[in-house]
């Protein structure tokens, strides 16, 4: 996998942000953190159906979009909020962003296939879950898992 060069968040290379996608299941191929090397991931999924996310690190959400820049506000899981501006390269979607901590990122996400089909997303005490067609992820108030149906 080639990937870009990571640079500071902000203002995209060769443009402003573009909004996440509405509905869609992505694994993370590769994150570097604070200007470092490019590290391939075994299993990072995002989804996101509508305004709402779930990341099987282990938080979820809504997501919001301000023209360039996409603010994920952690509702359930790991406190705090990511700020990212993204962009397409081919099929995947590159992501430049902060951390609660001010920490800086980069990550490359690629579709997963199975994405069609029944959306949505259902929250309660603690606890959140977001499908995309196949995809299932769940939130707790101190993990994520994900699954495939």
């Amino acid at each position: 996998m080639t990937a870009p060069e990571p640079v500071p968040a902000g203002p995209v290379p060769g443009g402003p942000g573009i909004p996440v996608p509405e509905n869609g299941a992505w694994l993370r191929r590769g994150i570097s953190r604070d200007g470092g090397p490019l590290i391939e991931d075994d299993e990072v999924v995002w989804l996101q159906a509508g305004p709402y996310y779930a990341d099987s690190r282990g938080f979820a959400g809504t997501t919001s979009f301000d023209g360039s820049q996409v603010r994920f506000h952690h509702l359930t899981g790991e406190p705090g909020e990511d700020t990212g501006t993204f962009r397409r390269e081919g099929a995947h979607l590159v992501e430049w962003g902060t951390n609660p901590d001010g920490g800086t990122f980069l990550e490359v996400w690629t579709p997963l296939p199975g994405a069609d089909g029944v959306t949505g997303s259902w929250s309660g005490p603690d606890h959140h879950v977001v499908r995309v067609g196949r995809h299932v992820v769940h939130v707790g108030s101190r993990t994520g898992t994900y699954w495939r149906l």
